[in-house]
Parts: structure tokens; C-alpha cells; sequence
């Protein structure tokens, strides 16, 4: 199969190269740089076979392999079933705090074609270009392989407005899936993750993009400078989100207790919270901001807890929190909003546990508390 008949027709736009070419001169000089990769379950990894067939870390050694001076540190920030509402409250800690120099970013198969995600994406990419180590920023569109679905309009969008490199799956390779040229199967056993043949591919036609960028750096053919735009796309209003749980916050607990555990990796995925499992428990929060989500686990298992939230006291209209996942691949960090749009200003959460099952060991456990529009 030879790729490069249609790895360039994944290409959106090579966007403004003034950041990309200084990561590429940097590390052409041997000096040391990071590369990051943030997503979900695709950039994690799921259906590879190892860590090092996933299309980023194949990405991270097309780095290592061009710039042989430097010594790359990669850092994989995908958490599978998660969507850019998500990354723009963890990405300082699972992506910022390390200073990466170059970034991909993938929420493409996970975020909707929406105005929220639309809104949450845009905060995510303005955080990451407006931090301390003013990384150049690569956007990955992945695709559904059974009917094309992803969310690549909103983000190419949000990408065009602040000029940055663009690759789809969409328009290169699912295109030779839909006409039957590649069998699906050949790439996705889910018709969703790549296998390892597929994660070749979709490296391979990132490569494709990051070649042409570096001919066109080391020839000379960069932009001056690169200015963030002063006007945003949406209201941008996710873009300070900040996440609380038991390491940054202290609520009154009755009933509920904080998980100790310490957290091995960013996948580890519920550590931090706090949990409980008898009727009657309560958490009490105190928080600034005019959105208000939450994150708990939904699991396969049965029967799991149900719990209610309520806002300032609102005790006419809570919002239930079902622990009971009714998909059947593996328990679920959800995310729910709870208020949107509202006042910024001090709000109080409760969250009370009104549903259990006796017979059952297993606990409501609550990830954390996402507050946005500080």
C-alpha cells in the first residue's frame, strides 16, 4: 500500500510555522525538546498491541529519528472517553506543567459537532498557545470508519481561526475505506480504534505533514512571527477551567471519604475523589464560576449507588447522578454539567446519596468537581 497516494489529501492547512519551525531549529541544534500528544482513547493507545505501536508514540520517533542531536521527551496525555470539556481542565497538569515545545492534539471522535465543544475546544487551544512554553500546536482529526462522524468541522474551525497545522483521517484514509479500496477491518477491529496497521497509517500520514513543514522550515519558507488573535471564535468561557478534587479542595463530608490512593499515571483514572455508599451521605462544595460540572464513575457493575446534586439550595430541581453504566466496554468517567450559564459568582454543590443497593460493596465515587467562567 503506498500512503502517500492519499496522505496528502489529509492535509487541512499547514497553518503558521513561525512555532513549529523554532521546535525544529531548537532540536536541529541539539538542543533537548518535549513532545506531547493530548486526546482520548485513540491517542492512549486503545486496540495497539503495545505502547510503542500507537500512532503517537510512532509520531514522537519520527522526532527522534529526524533530530538525532536531540534528546525528545515524549509525554502521552490521552485518556480514553474523554473530550476536550476535559482536557481544557487537566491540560496544565497532564500536559502544560512538563513544557512541551510541540503538541498534537485528537478529540476529534470524542467531542460532538456542538457549540459546547466548539467552545470548550477553542478554551483548550488558547490555553495551550498562551502558556509559559508557547508550544506550537498540531490538530489530529480522527474519524468514525463506519460512517465518516467525527467532529473535524468545529475544530478545523477553531484551527483556522488561530492558523495551525490541520491533518484529517476524515479526507485521506477513510475516504479509501468508504470506496472499498482498504477494507476497514484492515485498520479497525471496532470500525473506530486503529489496530496496529492502522495506527501506522494515521502516523504515517501525520509524517507526511510534519516532512513537508520541515523542507518548508529548513528552506526558509517561515512566517515573521505568530500572533495569538485578540478575538475569539466562541465566548470562550472554558478556557480557566479548573478541577477540583481532594488534592486542591476540602468540602464538608458527611459520609463521604477522600480516596488516598495515590494515582500511578494520568490513565489511572479514579484517584483523587471522594466516595461513599450509604443513603443519606453528603459532599458539600463552595465554588466561584458560572459553570459548574461534575466527574463520577459510572461502572458495569451492578447495582451501583444513585445519587442527586443540587445547586444553591435548589432542592425543587437536582440533577441525578446515575452511577449504572449501561454500555458494556468498561466503567465510564463521566462528565455532567450541572449549570451553564449561570451567574459567576458563589455557588454552593451537594451532592447526596438517595439510592442503594444493600446487597452491594460498591461505592458513588465522585472524580471531581469542574468549575469554569471564573
Amino acid at each position: 500500500m503506498d500512503i502517500k497516494q492519499f496522505a496528502d489529501k489529509g492535509i487541512v492547512s499547514l497553518g503558521n510555522l513561525y512555532r513549529i519551525s523554532k521546535v525544529m531549529k531548537k532540536a536541529a541544534a541539539g538542543d533537548d525538546i518535549t513532545v506531547g500528544m493530548l486526546g482520548g482513547s485513540i491517542t492512549q493507545g486503545s486496540l495497539s498491541s503495545t505502547p510503542e505501536t500507537c500512532y503517537a508514540y510512532l509520531v514522537y520517533q519520527w522526532w527522534v529519528n529526524k533530530f538525532k542531536d536531540s534528546k525528545v521527551t515524549y509525554i502521552n496525555g490521552g485518556i480514553g472517553g474523554t473530550t476536550s470539556q476535559f482536557g481544557v481542565a487537566r491540560v496544565e497538569s497532564d500536559m502544560l506543567l512538563y513544557e512541551p515545545d510541540f503538541i498534537i492534539t485528537e478529540f476529534s471522535v470524542n467531542d460532538s459537532a456542538t457549540d459546547l465543544f466548539k467552545e470548550t475546544y477553542e478554551g483548550l487551544i488558547r490555553k495551550m498557545l498562551e502558556s509559559k512554553s508557547e508550544p506550537a500546536l498540531f490538530i489530529l482529526n480522527n474519524v468514525q470508519y463506519n460512517d465518516g462522524v467525527n467532529a473535524q468541522a468545529i475544530h478545523n474551525e477553531i484551527g483556522a481561526a488561530y492558523n495551525l497545522p490541520m491533518v484529517s483521517i476524515k479526507d485521506s484514509l477513510y475516504p479509501e475505506v468508504e470506496s472499498g479500496r482498504i477494507l476497514a477491518t484492515e485498520v479497525t477491529p471496532d470500525d473506530l480504534h486503529p489496530n496496529d496497521f492502522g495506527h501506522k497509517i494515521v502516523s504515517e500520514i501525520v509524517i507526511n505533514a510534519l516532512e513537508k513543514i520541515y523542507k518548508e522550515v529548513f528552506n526558509g519558507n517561515v512566517q515573521d512571527n505568530y500572533k495569538i488573535p485578540d478575538v475569539t471564535v466562541t465566548k470562550n468561557r472554558y478556557m480557566d477551567s479548573i478541577r477540583y478534587n481532594n488534592k486542591n479542595i476540602q468540602p464538608t463530608l458527611n459520609g463521604f471519604t477522600p480516596d488516598l490512593v495515590t494515582q500511578e499515571r494520568i490513565t489511572d483514572i479514579f484517584r483523587n475523589g471522594f466516595k461513599a455508599r450509604r443513603i443519606g451521605d453528603t459532599i458539600h462544595f463552595e465554588v466561584t464560576g458560572g459553570m459548574i460540572s461534575v466527574q463520577y464513575c459510572k461502572t458495569i457493575k451492578r447495582i451501583a449507588p444513585i445519587a442527586k446534586a443540587v445547586i444553591d439550595g435548589d432542592e425543587e430541581n437536582p440533577i441525578i447522578l446515575d452511577a449504572n453504566f449501561e454500555q458494556t466496554w468498561g466503567d465510564c468517567l463521566y462528565l455532567q454539567d450541572l449549570l451553564v450559564a449561570g451567574e459567576n459568582k458563589l455557588h454552593t454543590l451537594d451532592i447526596t446519596i438517595t439510592n442503594v443497593d444493600e446487597s452491594s460493596d460498591i461505592d458513588f465515587y465522585l472524580v471531581s468537581v469542574i468549575v469554569a467562567d471564573r
